[in-house]
């Protein structure tokens, strides 16, 4: 599941609407809305993003977070490291063979890791 997808599948729980629902009121199937929420298909269109705001009816900053979870929901990111120190490329593709081992906590823990160096180098 992405991080939209679990955002989508927590908004429509909390206001008791199936994916069926939301599917016909987005005027897309059911089945494409699933494979959204379960990372079978990529990173929606803005213009989707912005019905599904739309749909919800959420304040600022909930739709902010919508975007952004959208940002992040690509289910099949690519890295590009040439050019790059080799231990960028070496930290992605150690990433790429080990992610799918990971338990919830080292991943959590791992994003916080990035999140403090990316603050630290300004990025």
């Amino acid at each position: 599941m992405t991080p939209l997808g679990a955002k989508i599948r927590e908004l429509r729980a909390k206001r008791d609407v199936s994916l069926k629902e939301m599917a016909a009121a987005l005027s897309v199937s059911s089945a494409y809305l699933s494979a959204l929420e379960h990372g079978k298909r990529g990173k929606p269109t803005w213009f989707l993003v912005q019905r599904i705001i739309t749909y919800f009816n959420v304040i600022w900053d909930e739709a902010e977070e919508i975007q952004r979870l959208a940002e992040l929901s690509d289910p099949r990111v690519t890295i590009d490291t040439a050019g790059m120190n080799p231990k960028a490329t070496e930290l992605a593709n150690q990433l790429a063979q080990k992610i799918g081992g990971l338990s919830e906590e080292s991943l959590t823990m791992l994003l916080h890791q990035l999140r403090v160096a990316a603050a630290k180098d300004d990025i």
